[in-house]
């Protein structure tokens, strides 16, 4: 057994001292709903067959992570855990099988994964993986059933979301880890938001919606989601997206995305769909629900214009609510469709996109806010809390 701490120059764990060994480190444990994280030694086995070992070299926290660290879904409940899915890292040791990632790879864990031999993967139409998609229940390895960190006192400590980042070390599937361009390797910063957020937002843009260059958008919550939509949006030459959101403070920072309108609902004296209707001739072209709240995806539903208006789902919703549309007002035209990931394959298409985003195609590093060492955590989750941050990254 070897601790994590014996690293060569870019921070790896030297590998004669850690390939096919249990590593001793940091991790930030979560141990009951909305309880502080405590950053704790832990053990992280050697990956298995299809896993990989990574270095976690910097993290950053969502708004999922949020929602779990509250444990609102009790029956995706379970502690103790490491969550996190947003990072950026370098590849330690590869297990049984696996042949494009290799010792010393930069690369992004993934939570929606691409085995690339399933029946979904092999489909053009869908980024879902039958195997190694995004699955919220996810507490173990699929291989064998059994966790890969380790508590000192011997008791397991679960996973989350195929990613567990809050800890310096962590396995994955194979199938969640991307390897990228060893140039961009040079900002690993930008990297950790490709892991979520970002791709998230400018995929819905870009993928899901298909933004046409002209076009009118509505974006319903001006978080990083919602904020990378408007930057695939504008990337993509529309004409006005109007941004939607209670928190004014979230204005500025949206004018620097692209927003051209917003509007702040408690301000308003009319229904909400109908003022957007009044500022685009009819409804816009686009809209995004990236609140997680269905009285906000109705309006977005409706903001939308008769004919032709399609509305993306973003946001995450616990509610055990059906979806708040009579079949009938589909009859006019308007479509609606989720949208995971951004529609991004990610181990085939992540890394162009990743490119293209470094070209200059988006502006990635106004979505970082703050940065903070990793033992301040509880700080940086204070920071989502209070609306006061859109990514902060953790230095691992």
């Amino acid at each position: 057994m070897e601790n994590g701490n014996h690293h060569s120059a870019n921070g790896l764990a030297k590998p004669s001292k850690t390939t096919g060994k249990a590593i001793t480190c940091r991790a930030a444990v979560v141990h009951g709903p909305g309880e502080p994280f405590v950053l704790e030694e832990i053990l992280v086995e050697p990956p298995q067959k299809l896993e990989v070992r990574i270095k976690i070299l910097l993290t950053s926290i969502c708004h999922t992570d949020l929602s779990a660290w509250k444990g609102e879904n009790e029956s995706q409940q379970a502690y103790p855990r490491i969550l996190g899915h947003e990072a950026s890292g370098i590849v330690e040791s590869v297990g049984e099988g696996v042949t494009d990632l290799e010792e010393g790879d930069y690369v992004v864990p993934i939570f929606n994964g691409e085995c690339g031999a399933c029946e979904y993967c092999k489909r053009v139409q869908t980024n879902i993986c039958t195997r190694y998609g995004v699955n919220p229940m996810m507490k173990v390895m699929e291989s064998d059933g059994r966790s890969r960190f380790w508590a000192q006192d011997g008791k397991p400590i679960y996973h989350f979301l195929n990613t567990s980042t809050f800890s310096e070390y962590s396995v994955l599937q194979s199938a969640c880890v991307v390897k990228v361009d060893p140039q961009l390797a040079s900002n690993p910063k930008i990297l950790t938001l490709f892991s979520c957020g970002v791709s998230t937002g400018v995929g819905a843009a870009w993928n899901t919606a298909n933004v046409q260059p002209g076009s009118t958008v509505a974006i319903f919550g001006l978080g990083a989601v919602g904020l990378a939509v408007a930057e695939g949006a504008r990337a993509r030459g529309a004409s006005k997206i109007i941004g939607v959101d209670i928190n004014p403070s979230k204005f500025s920072k949206g004018r620097a995305m692209g927003v051209t309108d917003f509007i702040n609902p408690t301000e308003l004296e009319k229904p909400l769909h109908e003022r957007i209707r009044e500022m685009t001739k009819g409804g816009v072209d686009y809209s995004f629900e990236c609140a997680g709240n269905l009285d906000v995806l109705r309006e977005a539903f409706l903001s939308t214009h008769e004919g032709w208006g399609f509305t993306v789902i973003l946001g995450i919703h616990p509610t055990p609510r059906m979806l708040p549309i009579h079949p009938m007002e589909l009859f006019v035209g308007r479509g609606i469709a989720g949208s995971v990931f951004g529609g991004f394959k990610g181990k085939t298409q992540l890394p162009n996109f990743a490119k293209e985003c470094v070209q200059g195609v988006v502006d990635l590093e106004k979505f970082i806010t703050h940065e903070l060492p990793f033992e301040k955590i509880n700080e940086a989750f204070q920071l989502l809390v209070d609306g006061e941050s859109l990514r902060c990254l953790l230095h691992v």
